[in-house]
């Protein structure tokens, strides 16, 4: 008999952690060992609230840049450059050997390019025009 199938536009914390779970048992079983560890340098106000930086994760020798995003008053000032410096240095110290991140951003495509990143990939034909673009470093 087959299982029963259900399509539905949402899904709860405790589904989403069912499956999370089997994928990470089977992964571990066939991959080995997982040594994921987040990564997050945050960007504070004067108040010390959060206002921007770069959330990430590092795992089986690469950092995966999740989240970089500098407020629209701080541009300029080098302040992307520095946070991913700071995350690909921290990802050296946890022996990573690169990087990798995919943009949908043709502003900051430009910027990654000229911080050594290479493209590895792209998806055209995304609503409105738009386009993904995959990215990698060498450490």
């Amino acid at each position: 008999m087959l299982p029963e199938l259900t399509i539905t536009d949402h899904f709860t914390p405790e589904e989403e952690q069912a499956i999370l779970d089997r994928l990470q048992a089977y992964n571990i079983e066939n991959f080995g060992p997982m040594d994921r560890k987040d990564l997050a340098i945050i960007l504070r106000d004067g108040a010390g609230e959060p206002e921007g930086g770069l959330l990430g994760r590092t795992g089986r020798g690469w950092l995966y840049v999740q989240m970089l995003f500098v407020p629209e008053h701080l541009r300029g000032q080098g302040i992307a450059k520095r946070l991913l410096a700071m995350a690909e240095e921290e990802a050296r110290s946890r022996g990573c050997v690169g990087a990798y991140l995919d943009t949908m951003n043709a502003l900051a495509l430009p910027f990654y390019l000229k911080q050594g990143y290479e493209p590895i990939g792209r998806l055209e034909g995304l609503t409105g025009g738009h386009s993904v673009t995959w990215l990698k470093k060498r450490l």
